[in-house]
């Protein structure tokens, strides 16, 4: 039997608001050096390394910057108006890959899930409706979908996330030994203890 290939749906369309630094929070460098990865960067790396279809939802304003590390059909460009929460991003998402055998939905904010983390959800996929990633029994990312599901996912609208989803078909939670599946960056303070992390 042919494993499942599921499309991982990287969510890079949000304004960011909490992050106060200069520019977008997502083409700060992770090392805060000139040259290092960005946040955007390092989170398509793991998702492209796991050799899944990838595609990107982002806003006009970082698409030269996706475009320099995914090909230009697996780029979906909302427009500010269209940008209007996470529900959207996840529609336009997955309507772009309506063909995959489910979806993997992650944040492009959180750079340090592991490529061996999105598979082992990718795989969970095989036997559960919904699943997601767990680190010492906390819910992160990625959370799984199912094909099942699309005509759910595709109601999504606004701010709304897929966590009524979540809860509706009790996801299970895939174990794994990752604890960047919790870290996100919203504001500078995560990303000066994120840096330090990394050094």
């Amino acid at each position: 039997m042919t494993k499942r290939r599921p499309a991982v749906v990287v969510l890079a369309a949000g304004r960011g608001s909490r992050f106060r630094g200069s520019g977008h929070k997502l083409e700060q460098h992770l090392d805060g050096m000139p040259g290092a990865d960005t946040l955007l960067a390092r989170s398509l790396r793991h998702a492209i390394a796991t050799q899944l279809p990838v595609v990107v939802v982002t806003t006009p304003a970082l698409a030269p910057a996706v475009h320099k590390l995914v090909a230009a059909r697996d780029v979906v460009t909302l427009s500010e108006r269209d940008a209007q929460g996470m529900g959207h991003s996840i529609v336009a998402g997955v309507s772009a890959t309506g063909d995959a055998d489910g979806w993997l939905i992650l944040p492009a904010d959180m750079p340090l899930v592991q490529p061996a983390t999105i598979l082992a959800v990718a795989h969970g996929l095989e036997r559960y409706p919904v699943c997601y990633a767990q680190y010492r029994g906390i819910q992160g990312h990625p959370v799984g979908f199912g094909t099942e599901l699309y005509s759910e996912l595709m109601a999504l609208q606004g701010d709304e996330g897929a966590r009524r989803i979540v809860a509706r078909y009790a996801a299970q939670p895939i174990a794994v030994d990752d604890p960047g599946v919790l870290v996100d960056v919203d504001t500078e303070e995560d990303l000066a203890r994120l840096t330090a992390s990394t050094r």
